[in-house]
Parts: structure tokens; sequence; C-alpha cells
């Protein structure tokens, strides 16, 4: 029947059930979604001698994506209109290039059984899609169970790329049903199995396992959501506002029983050299007001720092000239941990193109000024390495400083538990995007990051919806949207490692591999041809 279907409707009809699964309770339709792109791609291949075959599928697989990127994320523009133009516009034409990779080969193959490479391709794509300067892996597929959280317990195992290649495998089988024109009972028997079988999976994994937690110590945790306009206030107050704003909010919560105390992304707004920080106004006032009242306290913070660098020291690519002096630094977006021992720092590094990073710098230094100012910073900032993982006092809790964007990045966030973190807690700003499903589709792929560490979860918004999240994915505690709150927990450290955790994405490493030896045959197939 599909088969008889215009091929304009077949594309429009996939990218609409490409976003209707981003969109609980309808998840299920995800299954289905990538059905009608396939038919298409056969249908068009089957036409007899055409020149124009690649042209036909490459301009319909591009509407698909082009209407579930514009679907699903189309809240950008509220941050920006020309990012979310960018995002939009060219991200259909990355998965268009993965997808006629896969069509490419199919056709050179001419067998039935190829279409199973399509999994590793597009895996290999998405995975390959979180490397590079100009990430956006929001749509990954994995990511649609972030609504449906109790379907993928067993993302501990596999990591969202799992989650991807369900959804694809799922959705071949049904290709092919429709494919072979069998609708029998017996036909449609494997599809469905593959979809419940999972899910029975997961459900057997959350009746069996009562906790993750393997420690008796509970530390009590405040998160503060001030609750800030980003856009008319919080980069244009003084420091000092913000700071006695806290101390009125704080008011009562505070008491020597209390061990962390969490502040969102880019809170401390003033510029804080690294190195001198006997100068920041905003750090005396957290010192003298709070940790010098409350010696016990550790205070986990969002800051603007920078680094002067030294005569002589090499500088980075997104390093910046001093408008009075020959001297170089380097902006961060910055995790920073403030104790009566002193300050550790964390620089954001997964970092969102086109606003905290110009792609490329390297190459693309001379339009850094056109990046979008969307933290308090303009032009690309600077990042590091390593996850850093902020200790404790007793060295018994580990914290894991995600900030914003990161934490859509399953196997960067494993680094950090790799690193020795037995809590994650993540600081965002979600009020670029307003009241639109963008800052709650951030909040339900932290559910996916707690699900792969198996780690409690303090999320701190500035505004947007800061929560404490279980292990398993539950969200408890979550305040209103745009409005200032004040949430506190005991949360209890877990130093069990996941399997997802302790061997890394392998699903996607083996599927890069994969993929990268068939971009190779692929060529030899071409070349024997010709």
């Amino acid at each position: 029947m599909l088969q008889k279907l215009p091929n304009s409707f077949l594309a429009i009809l996939s990218g609409l059930l490409l976003s209707i699964g981003w969109f609980s309770p309808f998840t299920i339709f995800i299954f289905f979604a990538l059905v009608p792109l396939l038919v298409l791609q056969d249908k068009i291949s089957n036409e007899g001698a055409s020149s124009r075959k690649k042209l036909k599928i490459i301009g319909f697989t591009y509407l698909a994506f082009f209407i579930w990127n514009i679907c699903v994320t189309w809240w950008i523009s509220y941050a920006s209109f020309g990012g979310a133009a960018m995002a939009i516009i060219c991200n259909p034409i990355f998965m268009v290039v993965a997808f006629m990779i896969w069509y490419n080969l199919k056709q050179r193959i001419n067998k039935s059984w190829a279409i199973w490479f399509l999994i590793p391709i597009w895996l290999g794509y998405e995975y390959g899609h979180t490397l590079w300067d100009l990430t956006w892996s929001w749509l990954t597929l994995g990511n649609a169970f972030a609504f449906t959280h109790n379907w993928v317990q067993w993302y501990e195992f596999t990591g969202t790329s799992g989650g991807s290649l369900w959804v694809l495998a799922v959705n071949i089988l049904f290709f092919n049903v429709i494919k072979n024109n069998s609708y029998t009972i017996k036909s449609f028997a494997k599809p469905t199995a593959a979809i419940i079988i999972p899910i029975a999976f997961s459900y057997l994994i959350l009746s069996i396992s009562t906790t993750h937690l393997n420690s008796e110590d509970t530390y009590k945790t405040v998160v503060v959501q001030p609750n800030v306009d980003p856009y008319n206030d919080k980069f244009y107050f003084e420091p000092s506002v913000q700071l006695h704003n806290l101390l009125m909010q704080l008011s009562g919560k505070l008491d020597s029983t209390v061990d962390f105390l969490v502040l969102p992304e880019t809170y401390l707004t003033e510029n804080i050299f690294e190195g001198n920080e006997n100068e920041s106004y905003s750090l005396h006032f957290l010192m003298d007001s709070i940790i010098k009242n409350n010696p016990q306290l550790t205070i986990i913070a969002g800051a603007n720092t920078l680094y002067a660098f030294k005569p002589n020291e090499a500088i980075s690519a997104t390093a910046r000239k001093f408008s009075d002096a020959e001297k170089y630094f380097d902006s961060f977006n910055t995790g920073m941990q403030l104790d009566k021992d002193g300050i550790t720092y964390y620089h954001k590094s997964k970092l969102v193109p086109g606003v905290e990073l110009m792609p490329f710098p390297y190459l693309l230094k001379p339009l850094e000024s056109l990046a979008l100012n969307l933290g308090g910073t303009m032009g690309s900032l600077g990042k590091q390495e390593e996850r850093t993982v902020f200790f404790s006092h007793d060295k018994k809790v580990a914290i894991a400083p995600v900030i914003c964007y990161e934490s859509v990045y399953s196997d960067y966030v494993a680094q950090y538990v790799r690193n020795g973190a037995n809590l994650i807690f993540i600081l965002t700003n979600d009020g670029w995007w307003e009241n639109t499903p963008g800052h709650k589709q951030h909040l339900a792929y932290a559910k996916l990051r707690a699900i792969e560490t198996r780690r409690e979860i303090a999320r701190c918004a500035n505004t947007g919806i800061s929560c404490f999240i279980t292990p398993y994915g539950e969200i408890e505690q979550a305040t209103p949207y745009w409005e200032d709150a004040i949430i506190t927990k005991n949360i209890t450290p877990n130093n069990t490692q996941t399997l997802f955790v302790k061997f890394g994405d392998v699903i996607s490493y083996a599927s890069s591999l994969l993929a990268i030896l068939l971009l190779i045959w692929s060529q030899l197939l071409r070349f024997k041809k010709s």
C-alpha cells in the first residue's frame, strides 16, 4: 500500500513520524518512522534506468529530515533565528549524507540483506557527529526514549546508541514486511517481538533492582534556581546585586547539616581571572558570607573565568588579545568548586557551535566576532581535554560538574564517572528558549545519563527545571518553569560502574569501525564496476 503513495507524501510522513516520536506518549511511532523513507528509496531505485534517481532520493530524504529537525528543534529560534536556521538547514544535510552513503553501498552490492548496513553507517554518523566542532546530537535516535525512560533501563549496558540500534533494526524489520507484501500475523511477529522484548527486559531490571546506591552515607544538597532573565537581567546586573539576592533566597535554608550548595551555569557573571582570585568580589563574598559561617559547606557554581597567558607561553586557538596590551587570554564557561580549602575549576568543553564556539577556530579565527552572544561572553570559549571531577574533603564524594549542553552526550558524561565521579551535578541555563519544548527535552535527556551511569543527579537551572533525578531516571522535586525556587535532598553516592561506563560506547565504536570498512568496500566495488 505504501508503495502506491506519492513520493512527497512518503517523505512528509516519515518526517512527521520521526517528529511525533519525540513527544510522549507518542514515542512508539519512532519504530515506524523510517519505514516510509525506506519504501521511498526502494520505489525510486526500481523505476528503471534514470540519471535522476539519486537526486530524487536526496531531495525527498532531505525533506523528511528537514521536517524532523524543524518540528523538534524549532525553539532554537528563541535564542537566535540565525542559529536556528543554520541548525535546522545544515543538520538534515549531514543526515542525508549518511543515508546516501548507505544507499550507494546497497545499490553496488545489489542484495536484499544490504539494507542492514544502514545500522552501522547511521550509528557511525551519530557517533562522528559528537566529535567535531559542528556537533549537534540533539536528534540522536536513542534520545527519543528520554520520554519513556522505563523502556530503556538497559542503557546501563549499551548507552543511548543501543536505543538508536533498536530503532533502526525495528524499522528495517517492518520495511521488509512491506517489501515482501506479506501482511500475516507471522510476518509481523519479528518486528513486534523486537519492540516488546527490550521493553520487557527493561521492566525486569526495574523489578529486580531496588537500588544501585552502595554507600550508607548521604549528603544534604541544596539546589538554587534564581530565575534571572538571561536576556534582560542576568548579564547586566552588578555581581553584588545577584549575590545579595542569593543571601535573601537562602535565608533559613543553610545550617550545619548542609553539605553542598549548587548554583547554576554562569551564576557568577563577574569575569574572574584564574590565579588572581583575591581580586574577585564574588569569591570574597561567597567565602565571607557563606563559607565562613558554614565551614563544612562546599559550593558548586557556574562562573565566567579567564586565564591570562604568560609571556612566551603557547596560546590556544581560542585565545583573544587584550585591547590595551600585547597579551592574550582565554575565556571559559566554568564549573567551580569552592570550599574552605580553596577553589577547583572545570572548563566546559562540549561547546555549542556558533554560540560558544566558532567552529574550526584555527581556520575561522577571523570570524569569531560573529559568534552569538548567549552566555555573557562573545567569541569562541576555551576548553579542556580531560573531564575534571570535584572531590570532597574526605574524598568520599566525587562530583561530575556537567555544564548544560554537555548533558546531551552519553559517552562524554560517562568519562566523568570513569574519572571517579559518584554523583552528577548538572549546571544549566534553559531560559534562552522561553516556555517551549526545548527546556523539557534538555531535562529529559538528563534522565538517560542517570540510567547509563546509575548516578543520582542534582540538576540546577538558572531557570528551566531544577530537580533531583534518581539512578533509574525518576524526577523528584521538579521546580516550576520561570520561578525562583530552592530544593533540598539527601543524595547518595554510587561507586559501582555500569558496563556502559566501564567499557564505553562499544556499539558506537564498533559501528564506526564497520562504517569505515564499508566505505572502503563501497569504493572498491565502484572501482571494480568501472
